[in-house]
């Protein structure tokens, strides 16, 4: 029977922001982890995503920032806990929780990272905080302008380890960690979805006899995930994933790629067809990201097509449905994606479209996984036609039936007419394209 966390001993304002989140029992990690960190001892940790890891850490972090006197220099602009994540989108999901969290403690918590709100963030910054989540690129930019110091950290957490590895940041890490106080006189957190041999040294390296946690269920991928795959040819996938979603009737669906020009081209071939879709990928404009992030979560946008910059670290209640559009290349990438349903007890379906381009890493997801992906074979009636928006306009979740709407023939010429002479365009001038509805609009 899991633990309460009644059964810690933990201060006011953190069991009230506790009851807040409506957390009652713990999660395996956050049970395994909270006895020793609570003790102030440090912890590498690997754990499946979705399973509680940030609150196991950001409740370690308010208790030892609340009993612990703040030693801080006065007009010291620099954090008493740092917390380190590989995508602006995991650490604005970690600064939404640790709010969410914090509400009662009275400390201070700022996010950093690329691509907005650059002198707002920094002139915040300078004012003083206690908590701070950022990416490896923005924290240490605002640190080589000496906007904050380091010199004070009593708290370190690097979230997402082995994806620190995955984009080339971990040279940044190992120049923050050199900036902070020794191993021995803070304490430090490491989690990571697989502990390999670079992790561990990472671990080793930046940590002081850090305690090793693994909760490794009987299966990798997560319960609750109704798994199954197509195989298609590649002109047979668009038509495939119309049926499918007809069929399926998601009520919040995320789609992955695994290039930026096909989500952006998945996506507007869903929305001339009626779908209520949206594209994120790493060339998005981060103000317009976290606008679509925000209608996905509050269920104003129905589809949501990404790259994997949006398959770790996000906690979005209700996704019903994930497509592999383009099975991953990275067997680890896998579980990633279809974790992002059947989430914290629910249940979901990941559907996976194998073609010829892909299908050559299904051995290899299925070795890591350690079973068997069900295969089912698509009828002739669930290859749908796409039809243009121009014929079917209406702005629904599912067309109801697009097999039967066939695009309007061309009106033949009126008798005796003249021909139509061609239009000259303007040198410059792009031809005007439909306008996207906005988030929200059903």
């Amino acid at each position: 029977m899991s633990k309460d966390f009644l059964s810690f001993d933990l201060p006011e304002p953190v069991m009230r922001g506790i009851q807040a989140a409506g957390f009652t029992a713990c999660t395996p990690i956050q049970e395994d982890v909270l006895p020793i960190a609570l003790r102030g001892r440090d912890v590498a940790g690997q754990a499946q995503t979705g399973t509680g890891k940030t609150a196991a850490f950001l409740i370690s972090i308010f208790t030892r920032l609340l009993r612990e006197p703040d030693r801080r220099p006065k007009g010291l602009a620099g954090p008493r806990a740092l917390v380190v994540a590989p995508t602006r989108e995991l650490a604005v999901q970690i600064h939404h929780d640790a709010q969410l969290l914090g509400r009662e403690t009275g400390l201070d918590m700022q996010v950093v990272y690329g691509g907005v709100d650059y002198h707002k963030q920094r002139e915040t910054l300078r004012e003083g905080v206690d908590l701070l989540v950022g990416t490896p690129g923005r924290l240490i930019d605002y640190f080589r302008q000496g906007v904050y110091a380091l010199k004070r950290v009593e708290v370190l957490v690097i979230d997402e380890a082995d994806r620190m590895f995955d984009m080339g940041f971990i040279k940044d890490i190992r120049y923050l960690t050199r900036q902070l106080p020794p191993p021995e006189r803070r304490q430090s957190f490491l989690f990571s979805a697989t502990l390999g041999q670079r992790v561990l040294e990472l671990a080793y390296e930046c940590m002081n006899t850090p305690t090793m946690i693994s909760i490794a269920p009987a299966q990798i991928t997560a319960e609750g995930v109704d798994e199954v795959l197509y195989h298609v040819t590649r002109e047979e996938k668009f038509p495939l994933l119309l049926g499918l979603l007809e069929r399926e009737k998601g009520k919040r669906i995320l789609i992955f790629t695994n290039m930026k020009h096909e989500a952006e081209r998945v996506a507007e071939r869903l929305i001339r067809v009626g779908y209520h879709a949206r594209a994120i990928t790493g060339n998005v404009d981060q103000k317009k990201r976290l606008k679509i992030m925000q209608g996905f979560k509050e269920g104003g946008l129905h589809i949501l097509v990404a790259t994997d910059v949006a398959s770790r670290g996000l906690h979005i209640e209700g996704i019903t449905h994930v497509f592999n559009y383009d099975l991953p290349q990275d067997a680890e990438d896998y579980v990633h994606r279809i974790g992002r349903t059947a989430r914290a007890g629910a249940s979901g379906k990941a559907i996976s479209l194998a073609d010829e381009q892909y299908v050559l890493s299904l051995e290899a997801i299925e070795e890591f996984i350690g079973h068997k992906i069900p295969v089912e074979w698509a009828e002739e009636a669930l290859y749908l036609k796409p039809v243009p928006r121009s014929v079917e306009r209406r702005p629904v979740h599912g067309p109801t039936d697009r097999r039967e709407a066939e695009p309007a023939a061309a009106a033949p010429a009126a008798q005796g007419a003249q021909p139509r002479m061609k239009r000259r365009r303007r040198k410059g001038r792009k031809p005007a394209e439909a306008p996207l509805p906005p988030i929200g609009e059903q």
